[in-house]
């Protein structure tokens, strides 16, 4: 129970104590009244210590020589004094929840701090001061915090991005940023926010799943498994395929640790989020334009430099601009065993995606040639997407077998077994399933010394 959920009791059985006998609607509504008045003076009272300690301590709270543990006593040393100046009574109980309240909004992220340290919780998203949303197993609820108003929210997001030496002000009102474990953060603040400033959290677990978890969750069965480990140590390239929210940057973590750690893997993102456990790797981060609109450094430009850095691997976070095309010329020479991730509904729209993507690039192309480099540079297509029943599923595992005439050539190796049905309890009761069919880049494995055995290949049960 919150500090002005009690103080409204006390005000309410306060008033019901006293004076004769009123009418049921009218002591509900005088109830309802005080107990609303109380919770606006918890809050002024609290807007009345905050306001104060940032006037006492300025830029202290901002002094990155300052140990973590000396600055934490400060700020609890000035709300303690702070709360006894009010000369409010409260009680032991209420004073710790007030000062833990505030304390967290300076030294951590306010009152979603909780919700970063939960971890039931996988995303965050503010929705501006009022109304805060999360995620837990994949199905969104209502969170029961507030922030106590857009200039809150505001400190809080500015104070996430300029940990990753980035900024967010009206002229830049869009920003991409990550929170120090990891968590890929996205905030937009007025004038394109209406009605207060959208912050959306996306929780990476503090140990990195394996692929062991992802079997567990149903996203993929043990032969799916060891098809991908083989696809992955046998260097084929391969593109992760899905919507926003579906799983492809887990995936595409749990895929990489199947790379050897003799091999030097370079990795491009907007906002690094890769968790990738080789001793060499090397992980580079995009830049934006700074105040003149100048030193952009973007995904294309490091994925040409990282060309010239002796890469085995390259691992691109995430293509959506004409560094697909930069993309698929590494995967063409000689960068083979290289990982990306696209958004894409179905495997053949992640490769109509890639070729729109190629001619962003600026150059006049004729589509042949582009479907040409794409057939021969993709080998394989992990296709991963938001179930119905809140789970993430695999549902395609597709390879790209080339061209025929002007179209590219695709084969489901694994799907999905929707027409198992769903269960008593929701969930979806397929699997991922063998479709029958070897691949044909079987050869290019047993040339790197893998072979699968037929069993991989061989449906558990025929898909519906």
């Amino acid at each position: 129970m919150s500090l002005y959920q009690r103080l409204s009791e006390v005000q309410g059985g306060a008033a019901q104590g006293g004076g004769a006998a009123q009418d049921p609607n009218a002591a509900a509504q005088q109830q309802q009244n005080q107990a609303q008045q109380a919770v606006n003076q918890g809050l002024e009272l609290r807007r009345r210590v905050h306001g104060r300690l940032i006037d006492d301590l300025g830029s202290t709270l901002y002094d990155s020589d300052m140990p973590e543990g000396e600055l934490k006593t400060l700020v609890i040393s000035k709300l303690e004094q702070a709360i006894v100046d009010e000369r409010v009574p409260l009680s032991m109980a209420d004073k710790q929840a007030l000062i833990d309240s505030i304390a967290n909004d300076v030294l951590g992220y306010g009152p979603i701090d909780p919700l970063l340290h939960d971890e039931s919780v996988t995303e965050i998203m503010v929705n501006g001061p009022e109304q805060v949303y999360v995620e837990r197993s994949g199905k969104a609820g209502l969170a029961p915090v507030k922030f106590l108003d857009e200039d809150h929210l505001r400190r809080v997001i500015e104070k996430i991005v300029a940990q990753v030496g980035r900024r967010i002000d009206e002229s830049s009102p869009l920003c991409d940023a990550r929170l120090p474990d990891g968590s890929r953060v996205n905030a937009v603040i007025p004038p394109l926010a209406v009605g207060g400033p959208f912050l959306t959290i996306r929780k990476f677990s503090k140990d990195p799943l394996g692929i062991e978890d992802l079997i567990g969750f149903g996203t993929l069965t043990p032969s799916a498994a060891r098809f991908l480990q083989a696809c992955i140590i046998g260097k084929l390239n391969v593109i992760i395929s899905g919507g926003t929210g579906s799983g492809k940057t887990t995936t595409l973590n749990v895929m990489s640790s199947f790379i050897p750690d003799g091999e030097r893997v370079i990795t491009v993102e907007d906002a690094k989020e890769l968790q990738l456990r080789q001793n060499h790797v090397l992980c580079m981060e995009s830049r934006p334009a700074n105040v003149e609109g100048k030193g952009e450094v973007s995904i294309r430009d490091l994925v040409k430099n990282s060309l010239r850095m002796r890469p085995d691997r390259i691992v691109v976070g995430e293509c959506r601009g004409g560094e697909a095309l930069d993309m698929l010329q590494a995967m063409n020479t000689g960068h083979d065993g290289s990982l990306t991730t696209v958004h894409a509904n179905t495997p053949r729209d992640a490769m109509t995606r890639i070729e729109t993507l190629t001619m962003m690039a600026g150059y006049d192309l004729p589509i042949k040639a582009i479907r040409e480099q794409m057939s021969s540079a993709v080998d394989l297509v992990i296709q991963i997407g938001r179930q119905r029943d809140g789970s993430r599923k695999i549902s395609h595992i597709t390879e790209v077998q080339g061209m025929e005439g002007e179209v590219i050539i695709l084969q489901d190796i694994f799907l999905f077994d929707f027409g198992a049905g769903v269960g008593e309890d929701g969930k979806l009761q397929g699997t991922l399933q063998p479709t029958g069919v070897r691949p044909k880049f079987a050869e290019k494995l047993s040339d790197h010394g893998i072979k699968l055995g037929a069993e991989v290949f061989t449906p558990t049960r025929g898909l519906r």
